[in-house]
């Protein structure tokens, strides 16, 4: 299985991000083919052959594309593994199947970053957020039979991720030496003794009460470890021990799709006074994580929202609301302000609970940095869409998304920061996670290999 080498990242990243988004007045008012399936055009006219779309990696860019199934893929036998089963008793193809998934989830590969934790030393992590971080939950939960390109890039099969390949916190469990979080709504094939996932593909903290907002992912988790604990009272084998709940890392990422909500209805100054309440729900779910035991939490901000080509698609009036990079600056202007007032509630409870670990990391300068100087990381379009439809300037249909039938992706997922219009790309993931993991981004500066157990 082919390993992507993540791109290096230059330390510090520019300060520009600060200067743009923080020095400018801020506004009151947010400014085919024959068989019917459309190829984006080429990148350039000198676009390079292997930036040409086609169905998959398999035969010249030339051919004509093979008609996408809208099945759960299946991983063929590899020829060692079929001559080995020559003479033998085939055991039946769903077993082999979850066979190969487990043996996929619980041996990640390194990211370029290296194995933090000694074995037997590894933590215990689990996951609380949006589709940013959702291995499968979303997709588990609806039904959803995901097909390619989905996960081509690495697994190479889809997987629930709503990506080319791994997402940040694969990569982050690859620090850590830990399987991939298996998502907790995800009944067959799952591994949780290295923790579980709640994170959701379109999950909000508002409303509180509905699937699958944060409320109901910490009410999830509490459900989980007290079954785990009461099997464990059985005498029978339970995932995860009290021990292993304690000692674990607790991770939130969430709040993008609720300044999203409001941005797209709101001015600015409106948007900026709904963040109290998202911050409420945020700081309800850290206390009560906290008063069932939990000491350890890693909580990451939300990204350069103004970048993503879903709301560059947006028709607008004029370009006057676009940065020097192309980039929606109201947009932006939020999510810095979103990211500064969630800083500072974790001050906050830093300074309540004093004998928890809180650690901020703020993505908005890793993922704005993707745009600003892609060329440093290898990637062409920074706001063009691998996975879209519409061709230039952002590949991006709202009608159309990445698993509609007449939507193809470009061949090489590594020249673009943006996989479906919304999500990274893996290679863009494989950035972000490394920047995290150097800690400069993160208060305090703490190593993410501070949890690996000693």
């Amino acid at each position: 299985m082919a390993k992507r080498v993540a791109p290096s990242v230059p330390y510090p990243l520019p300060q520009l991000v600060h200067r743009i988004y923080t020095a400018t007045p801020v506004p009151t008012e947010s400014g085919g083919t024959a068989s019917g399936r459309q190829r984006p055009p080429p990148l350039s006219p000198s676009a390079p052959q292997h930036l040409t779309c086609r169905a998959d990696r398999q035969g010249p860019s030339q051919a004509k594309p093979a008609p996408r199934a809208h099945a759960t893929p299946r991983s063929p036998m590899s020829a060692g593994a079929a001559a080995g089963a020559a003479g033998r008793t085939l055991l039946p193809a769903s077993v082999l199947l979850m066979a190969l998934e487990l043996l996929v989830l619980a041996m990640p590969a390194a990211a370029g970053s290296g194995f933090r934790c000694r074995p037997g030393s590894r933590p215990v992590l689990f996951n609380f957020g949006d589709s940013n971080s959702d291995t499968g939950g979303m997709a588990a939960a609806r039904g959803w039979h995901l097909t390619r390109p989905e996960g081509r890039a690495f697994f190479p099969r889809p997987t629930g991720r709503f990506c080319d390949g791994r997402l940040t916190i694969d990569f982050l469990c690859e620090s850590l030496n830990i399987s991939y979080l298996s998502p907790f709504l995800k009944a067959l094939g799952s591994n949780y003794t290295s923790g579980a996932n709640f994170a959701s593909a379109g999950a909000a903290t508002q409303p509180r009460d509905v699937p699958f907002a944060l409320h109901i992912q910490v009410q999830e988790f509490l459900y989980f470890r007290d079954r785990s604990l009461e099997l464990i009272d059985q005498g029978l084998s339970g995932p995860i021990d009290a021990q292993g709940f304690q000692n674990a890392l607790y991770m939130i990422d969430i709040g993008q799709n609720d300044v999203n909500a409001r941005l797209s209805n709101l001015p600015y100054d409106q948007v900026v006074a709904k963040f109290p309440p998202i911050l409420a729900e945020i700081k309800d779910a850290v206390q009560t994580l906290y008063s069932n035991g939990s000491r350890n939490f890693w909580i990451h901000g939300t990204g350069a929202l103004g970048c993503l080509p879903q709301k560059l698609a947006i028709p607008r009036k004029n370009d006057s609301d676009l940065d020097q990079y192309g980039c929606l600056k109201t947009y932006n202007r939020a999510a810095v302000a979103f990211n500064a007032a969630l800083s500072s509630l974790c001050d906050q409870l830093s300074a309540q609970m004093k004998d928890a670990t809180i650690v901020y990391t703020d993505l908005f300068p890793i993922k704005y940095d993707l745009v600003a100087n892609h060329t440093k990381y290898g990637f062409d379009k920074p706001l063009m869409t691998c996975c879209g439809y519409g061709g230039p300037p952002y590949n991006y249909d709202f009608n159309k998304g990445c698993q509609s039938k007449d939507v193809m992706a470009y061949d090489d997922g590594s020249k673009f920061v943006s996989w479906d219009g919304v999500y990274l790309t893996e290679a863009a993931n494989a950035v972000v996670a490394k920047a995290i993991l150097s800690s400069q981004y993160s208060k305090p500066s703490l190593k993410f290999d501070q949890f690996c157990r000693v």
